[in-house]
């Protein structure tokens, strides 16, 4: 079983369906307003235990007390397949568009990148399963839900999955702060793959050696680099700024 608190990432649970959602705790007390209410009957509708419990209670399943007073109890994330993001991009009419992730390891970074990549129109995001954080309460809450709609692929391999995708024939290219070319220079309307790296090293030689090709994202102040999470949402909106979308 896996927690999922907070109010957005909640509700966002429950509108795509509340599959898997056996229990809804809300915090009891007070005036809790509309809010609460279209929690309780989206709780009700997908057949999940609905308690009201003090937030100290709230507390405890949660493990913080960033829940907003709002936990749910569902069953464990099920990621989905490389083929199936694949599919799922050729079933939508558009270029494939994929975030590789190779080693991102913040919660908060990886949840904002999911939540970037389902707003800016990616067909998902892939992470691998060793040395990185996968989806937990905490990424969920950092993604304000969209772990819910955005397809997540969990590879043993960062490297092969992105040979994998080249076969398919999705473009990988790299973000680095010493790219070959500018990212505003590359071309991003085909299929694509962009690959960024871990919070510290960047992306791993051999990841980077199995990429088409590494684009910069021009830097205009004093600061010499950002976040993963920033980059990734500069790239996302470049790839979906030249698809028009």
């Amino acid at each position: 079983m896996r927690i999922v608190y907070g109010m957005n990432p909640v509700r966002e649970l429950l509108r795509a369906g509340g599959e898997g959602v056996s229990e809804l705790w809300l915090a009891a007390g007070g005036s809790r307003g509309a809010a609460f209410a279209e929690l309780e009957r989206l709780g009700r509708g997908a057949r999940a235990k609905v308690r009201a419990a003090p937030r100290q209670k709230l507390d405890r399943l949660a493990g913080t007390d960033r829940h907003q007073g709002v936990v749910a109890v569902v069953a464990e994330f099920v990621y989905s397949e490389l083929d199936e993001i694949l599919e799922a991009a050729r079933a939508s009419g558009r270029p494939a568009l994929l975030v590789v992730l190779d080693g991102v390891e913040d919660p908060h970074n990886l949840g904002a990148i999911i939540r970037s990549a389902h707003a800016l129109g990616a067909h998902g995001v892939v992470i691998p399963k060793d040395r990185a954080v996968g989806v937990t309460p905490a990424v969920a809450k950092a993604s304000a839900g969209a772990v819910e709609r955005c397809r997540i692929a969990r590879v043993t391999n960062v490297s092969k999955a992105l040979e994998a995708l080249g076969e398919a024939g999705v473009w990988s290219v790299a973000l680095a702060m010493d790219g070959e070319r500018p990212l505003g220079e590359v071309d991003l309307t085909g299929p694509t793959a962009l690959v960024l790296g871990s919070e510290g090293e960047g992306i791993r030689p051999l990841v980077r050696r199995t990429c088409d090709l590494s684009a910069a994202i021009p830097m205009g102040g004093e600061l010499d680099s950002l976040s993963v999470s920033a980059s990734a949402a500069i790239a996302l909106y470049e790839a979906s700024r030249q698809r028009g979308q």
